[in-house]
Parts: structure tokens; C-alpha cells; sequence
């Protein structure tokens, strides 16, 4: 089948690091699956990966991106002690309480190496860390070296990695690390996949930026680089699981999410949520809180002149943690939606997206 295609890369690319500002190694699985379905390929200055498929209307073409981020949270090295153990800081937010006993791999400057990320004794640590739950400062890394070797084989500055490997569990969920935001990435895929078989008329740019994990600056810098006239940010939103507030949350297999907040054109999403209705592509309706969504919309929205912008979420179980979990048809839902809104983009589309006051000439006082 088809989407089994979108499946096994989903898989290639949480088995491997490429953790934020250090995005190589998803890189070069992207270029190698994106080059086959568009008409260009190149990277941007700071990393991102821009891949573009041309449209059928006349030039210069109106572009959609579709903007997912590919890096991935992870830990740095920051001190090997006197007993050969590591000390660690971390890349973008992890939720240290379920590191204990992660198996963890180090990118060294002479290659990799296995490790084991342990809790010292209760008794060893002080009493208020003792009883509560783990916290970073309190856990090292064991790679299994002698101190002398430790000291010399590792560095301050070496990145380490998650080396969960991927589990698909009943009902078609797939487990693994960096599924915030590679389920996306996906997601972007299988779209570009299913517009093999459609016509056009707009160009698509598929976007997987850089360092979203850390500072969004991948963002910034494509939505300057290419841009597009309209943009869709793909990301990650929290799925229901044990104890989570209900109002907080969303179901998996019930589609993705299309996000209400400070950095969504609200007419872009009223036209996403149409076309989803006309399809009976089920989708939920969300909102996010606060002065941006946390995501890469924040920055694309305000490249150049401004770019409406939309954000279509996938709903992920453990975020942040080595153990993300995924409903693989809300991957499918969300690429159809989105290869159907391209197909039908048109020459009008952009009337139906002017807001009050800009269709006047008038500014807001």
C-alpha cells in the first residue's frame, strides 16, 4: 500500500538523530525522499531543507509551503566527571522524569557510543531530590569507559542522542523518539506523494526547517528566503492520555487538529475547515493559548510582507520524551486534506482571503 511508503520513512527518520542545529543526518534521508516527487532541491543557509514542485499556471506562480520542522530535541555533554560519568544540559525541552534508564547514544568527534542515562542512589543525592522526581542536574550518562578513557574520548559539546528504536503497537500507533515533529515531516511526504497524481496549479514548497526546538530561526529565515504566498505549519499537539485534561488534549484517530490562535489567518482556516466538511475528512478544532503557538508560525507568518498562515496539527501522546506515541491515520487524514486544498487552489484564491479593512484600503486605527 501506498501510505506503508510514507510508514517506513516515518520509521527511518526517528531512528536517527539530527538533533536541533545539528539537523545532517535527517537532512540527508529527506533529500533522498523528497528529491523523486519535486522539481527542485536545495538547502538554506542555516540548514533548512527547501524542496519545490512546480505548478501548472502560468509564471510567476502563487506557492503554498508546507513547513514542518525536522530537528529533534535531544541532551549535550557539559562535564565528564572523575568516575568517567557525563553531565548533561538539554536541546530544546525534554521531560527529564522518564530519562532514567534510557538507552542514549553520544556523538563523539571519533564516532559513536553507546550509553545508559542513571539515577545516582537516593542516598547519594540530597534530600529534597531524594523523594521527588528526577530532575537533569541529577542524572549522568554510563557509557561503560574507564575514567581515562571517558575523559579522552568524549568532550565537552558532544550531542547524545535518544537510540529508542521504533515500536508499532496495535490499532496501527506507532512509538518512537523525534515524532515531534518527524510525524509531520511525514505528513508533508505523503502529501507530496499523493499530489504525484493530481494537478495543480500553484507551486508547493515542502519546508523542514531547523532549530524550531530551540529558537524558530529556521522559520524566519525560509519564510524570507522563498516567499511563498500562503503557508501551512505542521506540527505536533497533545493527545489524550492518562490523566490529561480532556480540555487540553485531543484524540487520536480522529484526525488532526486545525489550530485557532494569534498566528492562524482566520480565513486560510475557515477555508481548511470547509474543504475538510465538504470531504468528510474528520479534523478537531483547537485553540492555543498565549502570545503564539509555539511553533514556526510564529515567525512565518511575519516574513517579508506577511504570509497568511494556517497551522494543522497531529495529535501525539508523551511530547517530549524518548517514547512519543502516534495514530498513523491522522498522518494519512492530514496529507489528504492538504493535497486537496492544493488541488484546488486557483488564480481567485487569494480574494476569498482578503481581511475587512485591507479590501478597503484602510488601516486599523
Amino acid at each position: 500500500m501506498p501510505m506503508e511508503d510514507t510508514k517506513t520513512l516515518l520509521k527511518e527518520m526517528i531512528s536517527v538523530a539530527g538533533l536541533s542545529g545539528h539537523e545532517a543526518p535527517i537532512r540527508q534521508i529527506l533529500e533522498r525522499a523528497w528529491q523523486p516527487l519535486t522539481d527542485e532541491l536545495h538547502t538554506g543557509r542555516l540548514g533548512s531543507l527547501h524542496a519545490r514542485k512546480h505548478g501548472l499556471g502560468k509564471g510567476p506562480r502563487p506557492s503554498l509551503a508546507l513547513v514542518t520542522h525536522m530537528d529533534a530535541i535531544g541532551l549535550i555533554v557539559t562535564k565528564v566527571n572523575e568516575a568517567g560519568l557525563l553531565h548533561l544540559d538539554q536541546i530544546g525541552g525534554i521531560d527529564a522524569r522518564v530519562l532514567p534508564g534510557q538507552l542514549v547514544t553520544i556523538h563523539t568527534r571519533t564516532g559513536d557510543l553507546p550509553g545508559l542515562v542513571v539515577l545516582p542512589a537516593a542516598h547519594t543525592l540530597p534530600d529534597d531530590a531524594a523523594s521527588s522526581a528526577p530532575t537533569l542536574p541529577n542524572l549522568r550518562v554510563d557509557t561503560g569507559l574507564r575514567p581515562a578513557a571517558a575523559r579522552r574520548q568524549i568532550q565537552v559539546g558532544d550531542l547524545v542522542s535518544f537510540a529508542s528504536q521504533p515500536l508499532e503497537l496495535d490499532g496501527d500507533l506507532l512509538a518512537g523518539h523525534s515524532l515531534d515533529n518527524r510525524a509531520c515531516v511525514a505528513v508533508a511526504h505523503e502529501t507530496l506523494r499523493l499530489l504525484q497524481s493530481r494537478k495543480h496549479s500553484w507551486d508547493v514548497w515542502a519546508i523542514a526547517t531547523v532549530q524550531e526546538e530551540a529558537t524558530l530561526f529556521g522559520a524566519l529565515t525560509s519564510g524570507y528566503a522563498l516567499r511563498p504566498t500562503l503557508a501551512v505549519v505542521i506540527d505536533v499537539t497533545f493527545a489524550k492520555s492518562p490523566g490529561t485534561p480532556g480540555h487540553k488534549t485531543y484524540d487520536l484517530n480522529k484526525g488532526p487538529t486545525l489550530d485557532w490562535g494569534s498566528n492562524t489567518h482566520p480565513k486560510l482556516l475557515a477555508e481548511l475547515q470547509t474543504l475538510a466538511r465538504k470531504l468528510e475528512i474528520p479534523f478537531q478544532d483547537a485553540v492555543y493559548a498565549g502570545g503564539h503557538s509555539g511553533t514556526d508560525a510564529h515567525f512565518m507568518q511575519v516574513a517579508g510582507e506577511g504570509i497568511p498562515t494556517a497551522i494543522l496539527s497531529i495529535p501525539l501522546r508523551y511530547m517530549h520524551t524518548p517514547v512519543e506515541l502516534i495514530q498513523m491515520k491522522d498522518i494519512e487524514r492530514a496529507g489528504r486534506l492538504l493535497a486537496e486544498f492544493i488541488t484546488a487552489l486557483d488564480d481567485t484564491f487569494m480574494d476569498k482571503l482578503q481581511l475587512d479593512d485591507a479590501a478597503n484600503g484602510e488601516a486599523q486605527s
